[in-house]
């Protein structure tokens, strides 16, 4: 099942860009590691914002809650981490769908 992340990431005011960046070197890490198990099927960083795209494949809704909930920076900072999860649906899923209703008029 494919999923859309949108990931938004804040940092506290006691915490440094340096601090931030050392999590965030580990999530990279993680996440590339992911995306060669192909488990990430392609993810983005947006420019000049803290924010990360993600498409991931997992078998189900209770694997993306449980990987949600290993990541590095979810695990060190996740308070100041927004994530919000689509499920997808094929696009060639839906114009076959579409193609069997109107056949069925």
């Amino acid at each position: 099942m494919l999923y859309h992340l949108d990931f938004h990431v804040e940092y506290p005011d006691d915490m440094t860009q340096q601090e931030l960046f050392t999590i965030w070197s580990e999530e990279a890490d993680a996440a590339l590691q992911a995306k060669q198990a192909g488990i990430v099927v392609d993810l983005w960083k947006c420019v000049g914002t803290r924010r990360v795209i993600v498409i991931v494949d997992v078998p189900t809704p209770d694997t993306l809650d449980q990987i949600l909930l290993d990541l590095p920076i979810m695990k060190k900072m996740g308070q100041n981490v927004q994530v919000e999860v689509t499920p997808l649906r094929r696009y060639e899923d839906f114009a076959a769908d579409v193609k069997s209703r109107l056949e069925k008029k």
